[in-house]
């Protein structure tokens, strides 16, 4: 499927903004949750941006993947460490799956 990402990440900003003057509070709030987790600078914006893209994939959030994606291009990632990232989040997501089979099994036998 073709995506014009590049407007996907406009119209995910400007939803975001018309949103955030609806309901200030909450716009203050998600704010504050991005302060939090940047506050002081432990990890640079690439390194902050590469995990975003990852957890956009295991959420799949395409607006997340979008504005990321942008984020990261910005940051100076480059496609091979995007894709590795991306590895990161197909391996967990497999390994999500296998755990979770083994609490459908338990869940099944005791089912019994």
């Amino acid at each position: 499927m073709f995506e014009d990402w590049k407007h996907q990440t406009a119209h995910t900003k400007q939803s975001f903004a018309e949103l955030g003057k609806k309901y200030p509070k909450m716009l203050q709030a998600y704010g504050a949750l991005n302060a939090a987790a940047t506050e002081g600078n432990v990890l640079d914006e690439k390194t902050r941006e590469l995990i975003a893209l990852a957890v956009a994939v295991t959420t799949r959030c395409e607006s997340c993947l979008s504005v990321h994606a942008a984020a990261a291009v910005k940051a100076g990632a480059t496609e091979e460490e995007v894709a590795s990232a991306l590895a990161t989040a197909i391996s967990l997501n497999a390994g999500a799956a296998y755990t979770y089979s083994l609490r459908v099994l338990e869940a099944f036998n005791q089912q019994k």
